[in-house]
């Protein structure tokens, strides 16, 4: 990341600054919790996106730095949204805004952190982008509550997962990507190339972070997490649709009835991994990754490109 760092450290440091002052606000209440909102950022994996998708087509400007604005702004009020849906106490190490707070505030947090978007985009006239990144806001819940439809069930396929994960972690980085291209190309060719891309990247991410679930190292996730959450990630899937019909059905019981228990869920975590789930994810991972190098290779060679390149492998090769 050091080298990502060297292409756009400056202007990560103007977009802080911009987001800072873009979710300020006058009520106390809000202000403290906006101020515990920026002290606990995470990698700010989006934003390097949006300015290097942009800057990969131009000099970055101050839509740029509007695109990066919103799409942090998105994603932060989805985070806050999500911690209250999930009942969870915890995000990034931290305590979420409905542990400190409550729900009420929280999604009350979410819902402002939202409206400071509409008006940054609205407010400079912004309508391109705003479009793009409104409809990574649609396809993010409907990508949840078909994951939420189909879990009831435990036996969707792989085309249902792929449908749900393009939608609930892909499009905000698609249109992370879109955003930040047209931001300085104003070039509905390249935007769909980078939206592409974008979405390509995501769903490496997402199939990663399916992985995480059986690892046994400390990547800061804990082992067995999806498990514990019913969700079927793509090793089990593959594992569900490729074993014999008694295991299967011994796998679904597990995930519907005893996932919480830690020899059970360790039993699922060694069929998976003894059918071939992990590899067969992993290969996955890897296709879509370098499917969406394969887009970015078709821009002219530059440092940015390098960068971008760089960000591709760092979602497939990090340990958190």
């Amino acid at each position: 990341m050091h080298f990502i760092n060297d292409i756009i450290g400056d202007e990560l440091k103007i977009f802080e600054k911009k987001f800072a002052e873009a979710v300020k606000s006058e009520t106390l209440l809000l202000d403290t919790i906006m101020k515990y909102i920026i002290k606990r950022k995470g990698k700010q994996l989006r934003p390097m996106f949006v300015l290097l998708s942009a800057k990969l087509h131009g000099p970055i400007n101050e839509s740029t730095y509007r695109a990066a604005a919103l799409v942090e702004l998105l994603h932060t009020a989805t985070l806050v949204h999500d911690d209250v849906v999930d009942d969870s106490p915890q995000r990034r190490g931290f305590f979420s805004i409905n542990a400190l707070w409550n729900k009420k505030i929280a999604v009350l947090v979410g819902d402002y952190l939202l409206s400071k978007g509409l008006l940054l985009a609205t407010g400079s006239n912004e309508f391109r982008q705003l479009q793009i990144l409104s409809d990574a806001v649609k396809q993010m819940s409907e990508g949840e509550l078909l994951q939420i439809q189909k879990t009831r069930k435990l036996n969707f396929d792989e085309a249902v997962y792929f449908e749900i994960i393009k939608g609930k972690t892909a499009s905000l980085l698609s249109s992370a990507c879109a955003a930040g291209a047209y931001s300085t190309s104003n070039s509905e060719q390249v935007t769909a190339q980078m939206k592409s891309f974008g979405e390509k990247v995501g769903i490496a991410f997402q199939i990663k972070d399916d992985l995480f679930d059986y690892g046994k190292d400390n990547i800061g996730k804990p082992t067995g997490n999806d498990i514990k959450e019913k969700k079927l990630t793509l090793p089990l899937i593959h594992t569900l649709n490729n074993t014999d019909s008694q295991t299967r059905r011994q796998l679904v019981y597990i995930m519907k009835n005893e996932n919480k228990e830690p020899a059970k869920i360790k039993f699922v975590i060694d069929t998976v991994t003894e059918s071939g789930g992990i590899k067969y994810a992993a290969e996955k991972m890897n296709c879509y990754r370098d499917e969406a190098l394969a887009i970015l290779y078709s821009f002219e060679e530059s440092p940015t490109r390098k960068a971008l390149e760089e960000l591709v492998r760092y979602t497939t090769d990090r340990k958190y």
